[in-house]
């Protein structure tokens, strides 16, 4: 049997329409149609195909493993078709080195610097009247207070303003797309088990997660909540106030 006819039989024997279906994937009713037909080009590409036959075989009781098995069989695997890519977007991405490590070198030299200085003082001022007025050597010691401007810096530059830093973690096996404001893609493929994926993005994107469970995101730090079936999109605007919204299907 197809996949798609092993689905409708699925179906079938949990007493379910493709309406019922189609309200429970939130995949549209005539791609449902289709995928029991044989038919995957309405869904778009392999990245959602897989990502429907998986959502649909869960809520009709069906296993999906040996269906995405079979259709990676029929059409390739994930990294068959862009072997070059599986692991490289299409568009290079600058996973940049957090801004605060540079500052933070220089907060250390300020510091000891200002650590130095206050030595440096206390010493020559001690030695300059302690053949005068010994008592009067220790007000000096307050020069030494500078050194505590440095605490609030190193953790403002962590997350600049009109940024959103995208963290991935994958529990298990998950394909994953990320496209820009105008469509283009600037990530796509299989995140395995223990990768972590992460991205600093001035502009809004879409992030396309096609095994929710299975991944753990933060934006700018937040956990996001994740999807338990269906293929899920998270769209991201840095420059918004509410910078993270979601779609599921």
């Amino acid at each position: 049997m197809s996949i798609g006819d092993n689905l409708a039989e699925a179906r079938h024997q949990s007493g379910l329409t493709t309406t019922q279906v189609s309200q429970q994937t939130r995949i549209r009713e005539s791609i449902v149609r289709a995928i029991e037909q044989g038919d995957f080009s309405p869904c778009g590409g392999d990245f959602y195909a897989r990502g429907h036959v998986r959502s649909i075989a869960e809520v009709v009781g069906a296993d999906p493993v040996p269906l995405i098995r079979e259709y990676d069989e029929e059409h390739g695997p994930p990294g068959g078709m862009r072997a070059a890519q599986i692991f490289e977007p299409a568009t290079p991405i600058k996973i940049r080195e957090p801004r605060n490590l540079h500052l933070g070198r220089w907060l250390i030299v300020a510091l000891l610097a200002v650590i130095g200085f206050g030595a440096y003082h206390v010493i020559t001022t001690r030695g300059h009247h302690s053949t005068a007025a010994p008592a009067a050597t220790v007000s000096p010691v307050a020069t030494a207070k500078p050194k505590v401007t440095a605490k609030p810096a190193v953790h403002k530059a962590v997350v600049p303003a009109g940024e959103a830093v995208i963290t991935l973690t994958a529990t298990s096996d998950c394909w994953v797309g990320l496209t820009g404001p105008a469509g283009q893609s600037l990530y796509q493929g299989t995140v395995q088990a223990g990768q972590t994926m992460t991205w600093n993005e001035k502009h809004p994107v879409s992030l396309v997660i096609g095994n929710p469970p299975g991944v753990h995101v933060t934006v700018n730090g937040k956990p996001q909540q994740m999807s338990t079936v269906n293929v899920m999109t998270l769209n991201i605007d840095p420059s918004s106030k509410t910078p993270v919204t979601s779609t599921v299907g």
